[in-house]
């Protein structure tokens, strides 16, 4: 797949071919922004050279631009949408008339920032910072794969900024990506004014002292641009590409000019413009292309190459009696998951991340067993969320084990540009809820599923014990698309059928959707999830002495209820949600939305953490919030009675 212009020089001939394209380039950078009246000129002006040189450079090719042996370019300042877009077209991936007179129209695939659904663009960017991290995942899924792609990734200097830049600069290193190649435009502007008066950035500094190899270049000097790619592509270390450029290169007026960062120009200023490029300012062609186009079905961002597992292996049934916490169940998967696929040679590889907590998200044992597959990142929580997601969408089962509060709560940003990609990520998130317990409202995480309700494309399971979880763990790790699997702290029960025997265990098969009925009851129905379902249990035998009847269901999947289960639970007309979660945002709030929409007959009364929880044993703030047994079992009983059937 070599191009002809991977030598150290570029010919003469295309030297100058490109030298005529970027100032082609330039023109249709003002006309497609000028026509949206909206956009990012300033920066696409003075990036057009290092993305045209970047994009000849690379082995990418338009006529199969999702050949898996291209080498990955990633457009971090996904805001330079019009140079990405104009470098593609002249060096023909798509047509240019299409893409000026449509930027930024409803329906169109030039969108104001890039999506990866356009072949040429690999990673869906806007949100800063975020490029360096997928860059090293895709470097990292060409190690696992053993394919010798290369990774760039372009950059802006102000996103240099980012404490998640350091956190991936530093993972680079450690892990040797020498397949890994930065460009930066150093164009010294940003929104607000100049870099070094925004937040001054020692770019050059920051990636010397992680042990990059700097290489420092005039950015619009295209001969010089092709050399250090061919110096970045032939050393053995991470390389930082900085290409000193201008801001608003080519037109005198934006030239060094933080207004023109975010503004199309003016009509005035356009003439104006073109004029010096010594272009017609007419824009009638694409303007009359621009009211002809007919809006297309929104399009979403392609899925993930589809990693090949052989199975999820034979689950384990840990039987009654066993003390195990469901963290130590996702562990023993992991691991029986890795011996499963590692023995087939055509098997995808698995990648376990984790963020200096391997012994407390009991993914310390696959790290024994399987040190090639797992990368400790330390704590840089931003960057593994990100670099995860990214491996995921390369062909790779990965997953992410971390706490609530930090695999969730604290890398939200990072998860939704997951899920704006279409990743493939099994994120599992341990510590979740009150039953942490002593280590306080800090690390109390109370939004599991609150959380990821605002995505469109993450499931969530909050498994009831450690057989569920097994079998939870094999069927994400199995199944195409992002999971979050979120459990507690503590050592639970084996749920079992009333006759003993294991509830999840032996032939139990999970799919999405689960929602099992634990015991039946004709007087109302306690719908329990993850670390509650015992306690419902024990709620259930303590009514039964009393006379009172409570079904328990239990709800691993909040945010996929099925409506019938929810009907048969409604039948007792009496629904309680019982969970270890935000009241506000979590079952009970999927549960109430559901009775309204589907008008289901029933009286809801939701029971979770009402308030941020202090530092104490589980046991104990279980009590405090009226979330042991004895206290659900008399606020039953005090609902039936309210409700005349006690």
């Amino acid at each position: 797949m070599e191009k002809p212009s991977a030598s150290r020089r570029i010919a003469s001939q295309r030297l100058e071919e490109l030298k005529k394209m970027a100032h082609e380039a330039r023109a249709g950078i003002l006309r497609m922004t000028r026509l949206a009246d909206s956009g990012h000129p300033g920066g696409s002006m003075s990036s057009i050279d290092i993305l045209l040189t970047l994009y000849e450079f690379a082995r990418i090719f338009p006529e199969r631009p999702r050949d898996p042996r291209r080498d990955r370019v990633i457009i971090s300042h996904g805001h330079v949408s019009p140079a990405v877009y104009m470098a593609l077209c002249h060096l023909g991936f798509h047509d240019c008339d299409e893409a000026i007179a449509t930027f930024r129209l409803a329906g169109s695939s030039f969108e104001g920032h890039i999506e990866r659904h356009l072949p040429g663009i690999e990673w869906t960017t806007g949100n800063l910072g975020q490029g360096l991290s997928a860059g090293c995942g895709m470097a990292l899924a060409a190690r696992l794969l053993g394919t010798d792609n290369h990774v760039f990734v372009a950059m802006s200097d102000g996103e240099q900024a980012k404490g998640q830049v350091g956190e991936a600069r530093r993972f680079a290193v450690k892990y040797g990506l020498s397949n890994l190649t930065v460009i930066i435009d150093y164009n010294h502007i940003q929104i607000s004014g100049r870099v070094e008066d925004v937040m001054p950035v020692r770019i050059k500094d920051n990636f010397v002292a992680d042990g990059w190899r700097v290489i420092e270049i005039d950015g619009h000097d295209i001969d010089s641009i092709h050399e250090a790619l061919v110096d970045a592509v032939d050393d053995n270390a991470p390389t930082c590409i900085i290409a000193e450029t201008v801001i608003g290169k080519g037109v005198s007026f934006m030239e060094g000019k933080a207004e023109y960062h975010g503004r199309a120009l003016t009509a005035e200023e356009f003439d104006q413009a073109m004029a010096e490029l010594g272009f017609d300012a007419d824009l009638s062609r694409w303007k009359e292309l621009r009211m002809a186009f007919a809006e297309r079905p929104y399009r979403e961002a392609l899925p993930p190459q589809q990693p090949i597992i052989v199975s999820g292996g034979t689950p384990r049934t840990y039987e009654p009696g066993t003390k195990i916490d469901n963290r130590s169940a996702f562990g023993n998967a992991l691991v029986d998951l890795a011996r499963e696929n590692r023995a087939h040679p055509d098997a995808a590889p698995i990648a376990v991340f984790d963020c200096d907590l391997a012994s407390s998200v009991k993914v310390n044992g696959f790290a024994k067993e399987f040190p090639d597959w797992f990368f400790e990142a330390g704590v840089s929580e931003h960057n593994t969320a990100a670099m995860a997601g990214a491996l995921s969408s390369q062909g790779v089962v990965t997953f992410h084990a971390d706490f609530g509060v930090f695999g969730i709560d604290e890398v939200y940003n990072q998860l939704r540009l997951n899920d704006i990609n279409a990743t493939n990520l099994k994120v599992v998130v341990t510590h979740c809820g009150i039953d942490v317990g002593q280590d306080g409202r800090t690390h109390h995480c109370l939004d599991y599923v609150g959380a990821l309700r605002n995505f469109y494309g993450f499931k969530v399971i909050v498994p009831a014990d450690a057989n569920q979880t097994d079998r939870a763990i094999r069927y994400a790790a199995t199944t195409h698309g992002n999971f979050v699997v979120a459990m507690g702290r503590g050592t639970s029960p084996i749920i079992t059928h009333e006759d003993g025997t294991p509830f999840f265990g032996n032939d139990y098969e999970f799919e999405y959707g689960a929602f099992d009925r634990l015991r039946s009851g004709t007087d109302a129905s306690l719908i329990c999830m993850g670390m509650t379902a015992p306690h419902a249990i024990a709620v259930h035998d303590m009514l039964k002495e009393r006379g009172v009847s409570v079904a328990v269901y239990h709800a691993a999947c909040p945010l996929a209820i099925p409506v019938d289960g929810l009907r048969e639970a409604a039948k007792t007309e009496l629904v309680v949600t019982y969970e270890d979660h935000n009241v506000r945002s979590g079952l009970g709030f999927e549960i109430a939305g559901l009775l309204a929409e589907y008008d289901i007959a029933a009286r809801l009364v939701r029971l979770g953490v009402t308030g941020y929880a202090p530092s104490g044993a589980a046991a104990d703030l279980y009590r405090l919030q009226g979330l042991d047994a004895e206290s659900v079992a008399e606020r039953i009983v005090n609902e039936l009675e309210r409700g005349g059937r006690a």
